[in-house]
């Protein structure tokens, strides 16, 4: 029920405060004797899920959660934030049990603490921290089969104010995942391995979901591989139907076992899982192991029992061996698929694994516990608001839901502003109003303000309620936060990111929508390609103006400087020499440090960029400052005595090759090894070298090996030999990985890097007549008109060229004024979201958030494909128009149309 809000007179509201205050100030003086008594003991804390399998015989091996603690005596950190304003990380624990002023027996997510940690700016979740006390912490989920659009691959973070909800009456946060987010522990100790048997439970959003693959928590492959059927076991929540599912639309709760998402025995649909389509929040159980033999179950976390939707043998057992026996491997994943498949969307609160088959009776307990913990929807609420324009104005709706559990008095709600905006009651001078009539659990109150943007800004809009809880009394209060600009109407209008002929004919058109002319000088271009860090594309040249209605063009110029160049230099490294020939005149920069030289000497391109070596199993690899040697994914294209870069932005670096030697190893055991054993069956072994140290398997039976020496691969090859006995016995199919002999050079590094990051071969440039006058940053133009095959072609010619290419699949795109601080306007782009694999992830959530609604599978604009000439654009139909909804705001043209108005 919402009620109208009721504002009294403000003499009768300073009146009835000041008795309130009276009052209190007698009652304290009256119990002051009282104080002087035995201090009342907190109350202790209730049993948590893993207290319950504990004591079933089953206990948890890995216990996450966002929003409380899962055993009675656990106080240690539940999740840690970044901030990514200056990288500064905070541990949200728990709340501690207190006896005044009133009794609480904590255990809850002290969100206060994330709260204040992250005002006014942006958080992101790291780490979701294990309970077991067996160190399988949740981590950023690294590259695999499918690729994330974090740099080097990895998956994106979890924003951390995305999914705010209250549990036993307090404010907590869920972990929300989009599609290209995920988190990972492919190095987990003690968790079932082959068909050993286990318990599986998870806590999560029965609103949010997709069809993408797959919205997993459970158990996985330890190198983010799909290694083959029966290898993992999980409880997967969506409308995914390649594989498997429910009755009716969906969601359905099902298990993913790798290459297979099921329901029941068959592999199709199976009759007895329903569609989840009434409970907020959903409790989903999978067990199975030690036997032919699994369970399915799902329950309203919020109320009622659990229902069996499947109990009996393996999928197809009865007729094969692809799920029985079971082969997992004893990683932990979230949010994504065995093999990094990571389309997918959910939200977590809390889940755990356990050793051992749970009876009945521990299952049925344990959902009695989360029922118990009394999950509840988020208190307060605002209205999303869109993009404002400088002096506008928009409504924005605050709602306040008492789920305190009892009945809410004097509820106030208030809304604050960016500096120089204004915020008031609709149809008032008020900053805020307050509800005479009281509140009841479950019940809801609205206000709605009308928030007036200043001069061209950024910042939060911030609601705060406050309120009475009659039999504790005093004030209570809560606060949520959305992220708000006001921005010039200048739009990312049209972008190509390729014709059927000419991978590099990109452009990218602005337009201004707005009634004036905009000064555009020093506004820029930041490109994100899916995978790669944010690198700046273009800036605008001072005294640049665009009029009216009327356009400006970018185009990507047949080449670009691959590393920055500085004044003096008679070398250039590039991205490209198609087109370039001795003698030729090239431009290099654009504005007013363009310069035009003669080309003397044509040598190299710089390499497609490799990585600093992801070991997927074992966590990353950071290189400390001081380094002469790098571990690459790949060492192809890399000379002695020429340059190499690494990393991308401030945390670039340049250096000169010294020595080349080989790639890492990422690979599997061929065979099984026993404990004692000096010889290693392995897959491959090309980028071995005698005396290279090898990480062999993972968790509890992980060991480091030394070469002693490399004979042939497979399980009937000679293998590798090793200088000491093994310490433990390893089954095959394990991984091993080592980080072979690098690439060296000199000088050292400057900077510590970690895995993931960017190391490119430069090559050998391009020689120019006379020195260059000016600096010149990474991706500058270089421009020539004899090259005709590469980069933007055709008319209009640009009004700017930008050097560095776009990716042509995913990626992001955002426009920022000369401030930097303001997102003017961003396209976020990538594939269409599909019923499987890695498609429709969402480079740049921080972007995409602000420009779409990411609910369900996401919303971003569906890059424009291939095409005969002059291909197909994203275009904005019509010019300008911009709803702050990616996916309906960016239509697909098969007539581009650069520097002039766009068509469907």
């Amino acid at each position: 029920m919402v009620r109208a809000p009721h504002r009294p007179l403000r003499t009768r509201t300073l009146a009835a405060r000041t008795a309130v205050a009276l009052a209190l100030v007698g009652a304290t003086l009256t119990m002051a004797p009282a104080a002087q008594a035995t201090k009342p003991a907190a109350p202790p804390r209730a049993e948590g899920p893993c207290d319950i399998y504990a004591a079933g015989g089953t206990p948890c091996v890995a216990a996450h959660s966002s929003t409380r603690a899962l055993y009675a005596s656990y106080d240690g950190p539940l999740y840690q934030v970044r901030r990514t304003s200056d990288n500064a990380v905070k541990d949200i624990g728990v709340v501690a049990p207190v006896a005044l002023p009133f009794a609480d027996a904590g255990g809850y997510a002290d969100a206060d603490a994330q709260d204040g940690f992250c005002a006014n700016t942006l958080c992101l979740i790291t780490v979701i921290y294990d309970q077991s006390g067996n160190g399988n912490h949740l981590y950023q989920a690294p590259p695999g089969t499918f690729r994330g659009p974090d740099v080097g691959g990895y998956n994106t973070l979890s924003i951390a104010d995305t999914a705010p909800i209250t549990i036993g009456g307090h404010k907590a946060y869920g972990v929300y995942i989009i599609p290209g987010m995920g988190y990972r522990n492919n190095d987990a100790s003690h968790l079932a391995k082959e068909d050993e048997p286990e318990g599986i439970y998870t806590v999560f959003d029965g609103t949010h979901y997709d069809s993408g693959c797959c919205y997993n928590y459970g158990n996985t492959s330890t190198n983010s591989r799909a290694v083959g059927t029966g290898t993992m076991e999980t409880v997967y929540f969506g409308t995914a139907t390649a594989w498997g599912r429910g009755t009716g639309p969906g969601p359905w709760i099902m298990s993913d076992m790798e290459a297979g998402l099921f329901s029941g025995y068959n592999a199709r649909q199976n009759d007895a899982t329903p569609t989840i389509d009434s409970w907020r929040f959903v409790t989903g159980v999978v067990n199975g192991g030690g036997g032919n033999q699994w369970d399915l179950r799902g329950g309203d976390a919020q109320e009622g029992p659990l229902t069996t939707y499947y109990s009996g043998i393996r999928p197809g057992s009865l007729t094969n061996s692809n799920y029985f026996p079971m082969h997992r491997r004893g990683a932990i994943q979230l949010g994504n698929g065995g093999d990094n498949g990571n389309g997918s969307a959910g939200t977590f609160y809390e889940g755990v694994m356990t050793t051992g088959y749970p009876t009945d009776a521990t299952i049925d307990a344990v959902q009695a516990n989360v029922v118990a913990a009394k999950y509840d929807v988020q208190r307060l609420s605002l209205s999303r608001a869109t993009t404002f324009t400088p002096g506008s104005a928009q409504e924005v709706t605050q709602t306040f839901t008492n789920t305190t559990g009892s009945t809410a008095v004097g509820v106030k709600l208030s809304l604050s502003a960016p500096a120089g905006w204004t915020a008031v009651v609709k149809g008032t001078d008020d900053t805020s109003v307050t509800f005479e009539d009281p509140v009841a659990p479950g019940a809801s109150v609205s206000a709605t303000f009308t928030v007036t943007s200043a001069t061209t800004s950024a910042g939060y809009l911030t609601g705060r309620a406050q309120w009475t809880n009659p039999t504790r009394g005093g004030r209570q209060s809560t606060v949520t936060s959305q992220a708000v600009r006001s921005a010039l109407p200048v739009r990312i209008n049209e972008v190509r990111f390729r014709t059927s002929s000419n991978a590099t004919d990109q452009f990218v058109e602005l337009y201004n929508a707005s009634a004036d002319e905009v000064d555009l000088s020093n506004w820029t271009l930041t490109n994100t390609p899916s995978g790669s860090a944010a690198v700046t594309l273009a800036t605008i040249p001072a005294g640049t103006k665009l009029a009216s209605g009327d356009y400006y063009l970018l185009g990507l110029s047949g080449s670009g400087l691959a590393a920055p160049t500085a004044a003096g230099a008679t070398t250039v490294n590039v991205r490209s020499t198609t087109g370039l020939a001795v003698g030729q005149q090239i431009e290099v920069g654009t504005g007013s440090t363009r310069e035009t030289r003669t080309v003397v000497d044509i040598g190299s391109a710089a390499t497609a960029a490799t990585t600093l070596f992801v070991p997927v199993t074992h966590g990353s690899i950071t290189i400390p400052a001081g380094s002469t040697n790098i571990p690459v994914t790949s060492a192809a294209g890399f000379t002695v005595g020429q340059q190499i870069g690494i990393d991308t932005g401030a945390g670039y670096e340049q250096t000169t090759v010294t020595s080349v030697g080989k790639a890492a190893t990422q690979t599997t055991l061929s065979a099984p090894a026993a404990a004692g054993a000096t010889n290693l069956k392995v897959a491959a072994n090309a980028n071995l070298t005698v005396g290279d140290t090898l990480t062999v398997d993972a968790g509890e039976y992980k060991e480091t090996v030394t070469v002693a020496a490399i004979g042939t691969t497979g399980a009937n090859g000679t293998g590798v030999d090793l200088t000491a006995p093994l310490r433990f016995a390893h089954r095959s199919a394990v991984d091993l990985a080592g980080p072979g002999t690098g690439v060296s050079f000199w000088p050292p590094t400057a900077r510590a890097h970690r895995s993931g990051v960017s190391v490119q071969a430069l090559g050998a440039g391009v020689t120019l007549d006379q020195p260059l006058a000016n600096d010149h940053p990474t991706g500058a133009p270089v421009v020539g008109p004899q090259i005709t095959t590469a980069g933007y072609q055709g008319s209009p010619a640009p009004d700017q060229w930008f050097g560095g290419s776009l990716s042509v699949s995913a990626g992001s795109l955002a426009l920022r004024d000369a401030t930097d601080s303001v997102v003017v306007d961003a396209i976020v782009y990538g594939s269409q979201q599909s019923s499987s694999s890695g498609n429709g992830t969402i480079t740049s959530p921080e972007l995409a958030i602000l420009e779409a609604d990411q609910a369900g599978g996401g919303c971003i604009a569906v890059v424009a494909g291939a095409a005969a000439n002059p291909g197909r654009s994203n275009a904005r139909w019509p010019d300008g128009s911009d709803t702050d909804s990616l996916c309906r705001d960016f239509v697909t043209t098969t007539v581009p149309t650069p520097g002039a108005a766009n068509t469907r």
